[in-house]
């Protein structure tokens, strides 16, 4: 079905950073003057916010496999996953796919299934879904095979990881963690072991591998950042090669750097919500509080990005309509999406149905089609017009 015009009424409007008494017309998929016949949706009552950006989600990989054991289909489990970022508010996501030497689902095939996954059923999506691919840095034999992938699936963003010293330590302090590991990926502890050993033989040669890297993914025009940063130095080598986004740092001296280089500073809004991270890191709330963070990402649990926002608010670390730009106006802006973000004129339709009694999101309309619609707003959009109903299909 073709893009409903519609003209939403009544609703306060997250424009420039403060809720307002606006009307917010769609045009299609862009927001604007109406051209056509029109139908009016009266949401007095509601906030309209922009659509949220998410830099960083792995939470997709529970429909893909529910149980370690238990792989679905990625093409179904993609579609699954897409109707659970709808129901909360998510309108651009980035899934967070490992190439590592860990192999079983973190491996280079299992990156490559998921992106000729999400190719084969692009046009099936509401939302605009990317992969982020996570390289492991000690892969130096993956370059052009990398660059393979980037150029045949147009990547547009890779984050460097190094999980190699997690590794050893689990190994050594607490070897049924490693154990379980190991299992997830279809090994004994003793092969992961000696996988983790062989990478480690590269040391030497990783930053020269790197920096080469790192120059052919610029010249693709491949946004980069690196993962756990845990001070300023390792930032600061990242920085070199070009890794300009500084994803999840595990210290203050970490996001200090960044911030002192103005670079994007990512922590997760399950962090916040918590209360504090589940790995025992930073927590995200310091970061915010003092200036250090720009953007939430949903890592592992996509529901924690609106609850976020209503975290910090509540704790009057920003106001609401800052907290929510950390989940949508910030992120947009850091990967250079000028056409989303924002809720003004020419902007890719992309918004939020917030009931600021209840907090829930009861509607979500991605690229000016409705993707989720529940409760009282449903009932509003209906109203209006019944073949809104139909506008996801």
């Amino acid at each position: 079905m073709s893009h409903p015009n519609l003209r939403l009424t009544g609703a306060l409007s997250l424009i420039d950073s403060t809720l307002d008494d606006c009307d917010l017309t769609l045009n299609g998929a862009t927001f604007g003057s109406v051209d056509r016949a029109t139908h009016d949706v009266d949401l007095s009552g509601y906030w309209l916010l922009p659509g949220i950006v998410d830099l960083h989600g792995d939470g997709f990989e529970r429909h893909i496999r529910p149980r370690p054991t238990a792989p679905f289909d990625k093409r179904h489990a993609l579609l699954a996953a897409d109707a659970e970022l709808a129901a909360h508010g998510v309108t651009t996501a980035w899934f967070a796919q490992s190439w590592s030497w860990e192999g079983g689902s973190r491996s280079p095939d299992e990156a490559v299934a998921l992106l000729e996954a999400r190719r084969q059923i692009a046009h099936r999506l509401g939302a605009d879904i990317r992969i982020q691919l996570r390289f492991e840095t000690h892969m130096p034999d993956d370059h052009a095979a990398l660059m393979g992938v980037v150029r045949d699936f147009h990547l547009d963003y890779i984050i460097f990881n190094n999980h190699l010293p997690e590794a050893v330590e689990l190994a050594q302090k607490a070897p049924a963690r490693f154990a379980s590991w190991a299992a997830q990926n279809g090994h004994e502890p003793d092969a992961l072991l000696a996988i983790v050993h062989a990478a480690k033989q590269a040391d030497p040669e990783i930053p020269a591998f790197l920096s080469a890297l790192a120059a052919d993914l610029r010249t693709h025009g491949v946004t980069l950042g690196s993962h756990d940063d845990p001070d300023a130095a390792t930032r600061a080598f990242f920085r070199g090669i070009g890794a300009r986004v500084c994803e999840f740092p595990t210290s203050l001296d970490a996001a200090q750097a960044a911030r002192d280089a103005r670079e994007p500073v990512l922590m997760g809004a399950p962090n916040i919500v918590r209360g504090g991270s589940q790995s025992g890191n930073i927590a995200a709330m310091d970061l915010v509080e003092d200036g250090l963070c720009d953007a939430l990402i949903s890592d592992y649990y996509i529901p924690a990005l609106a609850q976020a926002a209503w975290t910090i608010a509540d704790a009057r670390a920003l106001s609401f309509a800052h907290a929510w730009e950390m989940i949508s106006t910030r992120p947009a802006a850091i990967m250079g999406l000028t056409d989303r973000g924002r809720l003004c004129a020419g902007q890719r339709a992309d918004l939020v149905v917030m009931n600021p009694n209840t907090r829930r999101i009861e509607a979500t309309i991605a690229n000016g089609k409705i993707t989720h619609a529940s409760a009282e707003a449903a009932r509003r959009f209906i109203t209006a017009q019944p073949c809104l109903a139909l506008a996801a299909q």
